[in-house]
Order: structure tokens, then sequence, then C-alpha cells
């Protein structure tokens, strides 16, 4: 008899054990169930106010194309 003692007492622990590690996940995985769609909606406004960057190497461009053609104007006017 002290063997199945012994087996369920052990058998009691482990599944203690379990219960102790895997509660502590269980509640993050909630929590970070819980905050997922704010954290969606904050990327998809940031996506949304970032997207004017992708005009900058246009713009970047243009700003060049000018400066070039002031800085021609001013060699020709002797500057």
């Amino acid at each position: 008899m002290s063997g199945w003692l012994l087996g369920i007492i052990i058998g009691a622990v482990v599944v203690v054990a379990v219960v102790a590690l895997v509660t502590p996940i269980i509640l993050l995985a909630r929590r970070i169930a819980g905050q997922a769609p704010k954290i969606n909606a904050a990327l998809m406004k940031a996506e949304t106010n970032t997207a004017p960057l992708a005009a900058l190497t246009t713009t970047i461009d243009h700003a060049e194309t000018i400066v070039a053609g002031l800085a021609r104007g001013r060699a020709r006017l002797g500057g």
C-alpha cells in the first residue's frame, strides 16, 4: 500500500506543479489578447500617419533639381 500512496503523492505534486506553472502563462496570454486590439489600432494609425513618407524621395529629387538650377543660375551671373 505504501507504493500506491507514494505514487499518488508524487502524482499530486506533479499536477500541482504543472498548474502552478501553466496558470501564469494562461493569465499572461489572456492579458496580451486583451491588449491586441489596442496595439493593432495603434499600428494602423502609425501606418496612416507615415504613408506620406513614401513620397519623400520624390520631394528630395525635386529639391535637388531646383538647387542644381539655382547653382547654374548663380554661376551664370558670376556669383
